[in-house]
């Protein structure tokens, strides 16, 4: 916001925490300046995250100094934020972190999940981030939408098999999560959205996470899943029918899920994304998807969601 709207409010407006007599703070408050421009506070928040607005964070907390935020409502300030890290943030996807390395492209990867992939990308952390977060109408749209996001584009990628991985103590015996109770299994972290999939199909069972052993601690990426059932550690786990081939394990098909790239539109025709989005195109990408089952391209490229 550059205008005008609230111009009439000084920054000495609004500001109840200054001390009686004395001169106003040097910082703002999420609620000052809310109040200063005539918003609620999670839309500062999200001016914050997407660095379009001063501030400083100081233990955890945000604050806006007084200064800058007069100057920057006058527009003398330049709000355009500056380039994105060449970071692929969010979910584990084994084709996307062969293609990464395969393509050349110079992305780094930083995948520990969904949810905390998209607070990195909202903070201009990442360039990308892969997504696949369970909706009540499908995947990954109407939560990207609900972040006060701009600049970005949602781009199909694939849509996935989602199931149970199944050791050998589970094969024959699990037909299904309701199966699963009283059994060892590997979960993934809060905020992933493979644990927010398992979360939905326990409860439509009935089940809670009291009902199972969480078994060899928190798996982060598809692969730690796998890699648990398959060492013992768990009888069972939600994951990708890809993986399971890959440790040779038994599968449960359950769900088709789809796993979407969201993509700053600036960052999108630099030189990282453009060889990842280029080589996708190639017949070894192709092979490769094949090989490791699971996966349909049919709609990769396509545009999912595109910000205001």
């Amino acid at each position: 916001m550059t205008g005008r709207e609230g111009a009439d409010a000084s920054p000495d407006a609004d500001t109840p925490d200054a001390p009686p007599g004395g001169p106003p703070p040097q910082f703002l408050t999420t609620r000052e300046v809310a109040g200063l421009l005539r918003v609620k506070e999670r839309k500062v928040y999200s001016l914050a995250a997407a660095g379009e607005i001063p501030h400083r964070r100081v233990t955890g907390k945000l604050l806006f100094p007084r200064a800058e935020i007069a100057a920057w409502m006058e527009g003398a300030a330049d709000p355009e934020p500056g380039p994105r890290p060449a970071v692929a943030a969010g979910s584990h996807d084994p084709l996307l972190d062969w293609a990464i390395r395969e393509s050349g492209c110079g992305l780094a990867s930083l995948v520990d999940g969904s949810m905390d992939g998209l607070a990195r990308f909202s903070r201009g952390e990442a360039a990308l981030c892969g997504l696949h977060v369970p909706e009540a109408d499908g995947w990954n749209v109407a939560t990207v939408a609900s972040r006060d996001l701009s600049g970005c584009v949602l781009i199909a990628w694939a849509a996935r098999t989602q199931g149970l991985i199944l050791g050998a103590a589970a094969a024959g015996a699990v037909g299904g999560v309701a199966d699963l109770a009283g059994r060892r299994v590997a979960l993934r972290q809060p905020g992933a959205g493979g644990r927010a999939l398992f979360d939905r199909l326990a409860e439509a069972e009935g089940l809670d996470p009291t009902d199972f052993d969480a078994a060899g601690g928190v798996a982060r990426t598809e692969t730690d899943m796998a890699a648990a059932v398959a060492s013992g550690a768990a009888d069972a786990a939600l994951g990708l029918e890809a993986m399971a081939r890959q440790f040779r394990l038994d599968f449960l098909p359950l769900a088709a899920e789809r796993f979407d790239l969201l993509a700053d539109r600036r960052s999108y025709f630099t030189e990282p994304l453009q060889r990842l989005f280029a080589f996708a195109q190639t017949p070894a990408f192709r092979e490769r998807a094949s090989n490791l089952g699971g996966y349909d391209l049919t709609e990769m490229g396509a545009v999912r969601w595109l910000s205001p």
